[in-house]
């Protein structure tokens, strides 16, 4: 069986960070399947999906790192394209990818103690995001 649902998150833009494992678990308990995927997937080319053990620290070298990587006062070409500032923000999610995949046993998601599923919106400013997860099982 297919189940298809949506969340909706309000994000504040330029590498914020959100959990999203309480609502995912949330989608999947409401699901009343017991074995099988979740998939999280962000339309869109400037947010991604990951795990992390959220907490401050951790958010932050992650930010941090993302700054080396791609940092945002770079001169892209997609700037000079497109007359915007978010050339950073696609190339950030190409790194870190769009979607997550995270098997579940009876009924529980199987991430680790530590674990847990986080939206990454690098856009540029503040914006409404709409995440799409389907979940497989039986």
């Amino acid at each position: 069986m297919v189940i298809t649902r949506e969340l909706l998150l309000r994000t504040q833009g330029n590498c914020d960070i959100q959990d999203i494992t309480p609502q995912v678990e949330k989608a999947l308990q409401g699901s009343g399947l017991e074995t099988g995927i979740v998939t999280v997937f962000c339309p869109g080319s400037t947010g991604g999906l990951t795990t992390i053990e959220y907490e401050s620290g951790v958010v932050a070298d992650l930010q941090g790192i993302l700054d080396e990587i791609a940092p945002p006062d770079r001169d892209y070409r997609h700037h000079l394209r497109w007359k915007d500032d978010n050339g950073h923000s696609h190339l950030r999610s190409a790194l870190i990818g769009p979607s997550l995949t995270v098997p579940f046993v009876e009924g529980r998601l199987t991430l680790g103690n530590w674990q847990q599923i986080v939206f990454l919106d690098f856009d540029t400013s503040a914006r409404s995001r709409r995440l799409v997860l389907q979940i497989l099982g039986e």
